[in-house]
C-alpha cells in the first residue's frame, strides 16, 4: 500500500473518532471534533499530492478516496443535524445526490466505463467539507448558526449542480461510450 493509500485509509478510519468526539459531551468537544475532522480532510489534499508526485495512483486509492471523503463529511453533517446546527433537509439532499451518482458510477463500471471525478465534483467535495467545518465551529460557539446554514446551502447547490453535470453524461455512459471529462 502506497503512502497516499495509507493516508486515504487513515481518513476513513478517522470517522469513528470524529463521531465519538461530537457525541461525547465533554468541555469543548465540538472544537476537538471539528479539529480532528479538519486534520482528516487535509489528508485528502496530501494523498492526492503524494500520488501525483510519485506517479503512483492505484485502483485501491481511486476507489477508497471518494468513499473516505463522503463518509467523513456525511458523518459530520449527520452529527451537526443531531446538534441542531444544520437542517436535516439539506443533509438529506446531499445524501440523495451522493447515492444517485454512486448508482450511476456503478452502472458505468458494469459497462466497463470508469466515471472519473470531475472538477465540479471535486469543488463540491470541498464545499461540503468547508460547510461541515464551519458548522462544527458554529456548534462549538465560534460564530452563529447562520454561517453553517448559508455555507451548507452553497454546498447543497454545488452538490446538485455537480450531480446534474454527471447526469448529463449518463446516456452516453449507459450506452457504453466514454465521454470527455
Amino acid at each position: 500500500m502506497s503512502p497516499a493509500d495509507q493516508l486515504t485509509v487513515a481518513r476513513a478510519a478517522s470517522v469513528p473518532l470524529v463521531v465519538l468526539l461530537y457525541a461525547w459531551p465533554f468541555h469543548d468537544h465540538d472544537y476537538w471534533a471539528t479539529a480532528a475532522f479538519c486534520v482528516a480532510m487535509a489528508t485528502d489534499w496530501f494523498d492526492g499530492r503524494l500520488a501525483r508526485r510519485h506517479g503512483r495512483t492505484s485502483p485501491l486509492g481511486s476507489l477508497l478516496d471518494p468513499i473516505a471523503d463522503k463518509v467523513l463529511v456525511l458523518a459530520v453533517l449527520v452529527m451537526l443535524v443531531g446538534e441542531r446546527i444544520v437542517p436535516a433537509w439539506m443533509v438529506a439532499a446531499i445524501v440523495l445526490r451522493e447515492v444517485l451518482i454512486s448508482g450511476l458510477r456503478q452502472a458505468a463500471i458494469k459497462r466497463g466505463v470508469v466515471l472519473a471525478a470531475r472538477d465540479l465534483g471535486k469543488l463540491k467535495t470541498w464545499a461540503q467539507a468547508l460547510a461541515a467545518a464551519l458548522g462544527g465551529f458554529a456548534a462549538a460557539g465560534a460564530w452563529g448558526e447562520s454561517v453553517a446554514w448559508w455555507s451548507l446551502l452553497v454546498a447543497v447547490v454545488l452538490t446538485w449542480v455537480s450531480g446534474l453535470d454527471y447526469a448529463r453524461t449518463a446516456p452516453a455512459l449507459l450506452r457504453g461510450r466514454q465521454t470527455a471529462a
